[in-house]
């Protein structure tokens, strides 16, 4: 998986630049009102990153620490906050700048938003986190659940389903929408078990 998405930024960056930017060219050069100038400088905007990280990873942790006592609380399974409520909370900037994006109808820099992120955790976080918990002594793998996989199947094929033509409508996006409701109704009613001693079980 880091082998696929390593040669998948080879051929975005590198090898066949020139098809992620074709497009872009002619909307640039049809809108020139669209341009943007930087407001801070490279070295300026690095330091912000590594500080702005910083801060991220520290409340990830008290977040970590505190989802089980959450789950407990409200009465949510732990899957359902960290697969539906975390990502939509945590990623709202990302959400809202692909909207944005939308209303402009620059569709492609949308979808590269929302699929690119998908991308990357899909095929560097997970392989990457799995490495890193091996390096540590904690045990990590992936063996996931029957749900998560299918979960996981589903959105891969109604995603390449609803792309595969490159034209956009609402019902497409009702389709989608659809989904996402089916796979959070999954993780909201059932509760996949913590521990491969509780794998047996399914908790309602």
């Amino acid at each position: 998986m880091l082998i696929a998405y390593i040669a998948y930024l080879v051929f975005q960056l590198w090898t066949h630049r020139q098809l992620f930017e074709a497009q872009e060219g002619e909307e640039d050069g049809d809108v020139v009102s669209d341009d943007e100038t930087a407001v801070i400088g490279f070295w300026s905007a690095f330091v912000w990153l590594v500080l702005m990280t910083a801060v991220v990873a520290l409340l990830s942790e008290y977040v970590v620490e505190t989802i089980e006592a959450a789950s407990d609380t409200w009465g949510l399974s732990v899957s359902f906050i960290s697969v539906i409520l975390l990502p939509i909370v945590g990623n709202a900037a990302e959400h809202a700048g692909a909207i944005i994006f939308a209303f402009k109808n620059k569709l492609d820099i949308t979808l590269g938003v929302a699929l690119g992120s998908a991308t990357q955790i899909a095929l560097f976080v997970v392989p990457l986190s799995v490495i890193v918990s091996w390096i540590i002594g904690i045990k990590m793998d992936l063996n996931f659940n029957i749900i998560e996989t299918s979960s996981l199947a589903l959105s891969i094929l109604v995603t390449a389903f609803t792309l595969q033509d490159g034209t956009s409508h609402y019902l497409k996006g009702l389709v989608l929408l659809l989904c996402y409701i089916v796979i959070g109704t999954c993780f909201f009613v059932f509760r996949a078990p913590l521990s491969k001693d509780s794998y047996s079980t399914i908790n309602k």
